[in-house]
């Protein structure tokens, strides 16, 4: 019975972390602000963490292996490389726009996130399996031969760069366009310099 006690006593602070985070759009948010939240002890709280750092680190590697796992069955379901690249895409920029979501995407890009300790060991691993995938799809079209001119392993740094790019720009601007018209700017991009059938290059 305690495992399960154990397990719910953390996602507890964990969803308390995000309030707490929320309400202060991101800024700052004590250990004694959360564990009030959660209505938890101090002893409570380390049980599961060493510090606020490692609860934060903690948060942003569940989100990102989330995030990352549904990409994963979004690919592996697509029945063309061409499919499985779109559905990524379309993937991460849905992101930006659903309410919690975003407000999750929001909070784990703060300055109070990247100010903890080893924040960019855990978005570096983050960005690594996204551009994995990436390259894994590429492969499967040049060896296919529906991406004729891919280099996979520099163009899945290109293409995840891209994404990366057109990902900031919706998070910390007005969007002028949905994210549906914003992903399929970028695959359209990425199938282009591929050299996909029916794109056409520019």
């Amino acid at each position: 019975m305690a495992v399960p006690k154990q397990a719910a006593e953390k996602a507890g602070i964990i969803e308390a972390a995000y309030r707490c985070l929320a309400d202060s759009d991101g800024t700052t948010a004590s250990i004694t602000d959360i564990l009030a939240a959660a209505n938890l002890s101090t002893r409570a709280f380390y049980r599961h963490f060493g510090s606020k750092d490692d609860l934060l680190l903690t948060m942003f590697r569940q989100d990102a292996e989330a995030v990352i796992g549904e990409l994963r069955a979004v690919t592996v379901a697509a029945p063309t490389p061409a499919e499985a690249l779109r559905g990524l895409i379309h993937g991460m920029l849905r992101l930006t726009t659903e309410g919690r979501r975003r407000r999750r995407v929001l909070i784990l890009t703060s300055e109070e996130a990247q100010r903890a300790r080893g924040y960019a060991a855990e978005r570096a691993r983050f960005l690594t399996a996204q551009e994995q995938m990436i390259a894994e799809i590429l492969y499967a079209g040049h060896a296919d031969g529906s991406f004729p001119w891919a280099d996979p392993e520099p163009d899945a740094r290109s293409i995840r760069a891209a994404l990366g790019q057109a990902f900031e720009d919706r998070m910390t601007s007005p969007a002028p366009l949905s994210p549906a018209e914003t992903a399929e700017q970028v695959t359209g991009f990425a199938l282009r310099a591929l050299g996909a059938a029916g794109e056409p290059a520019r």
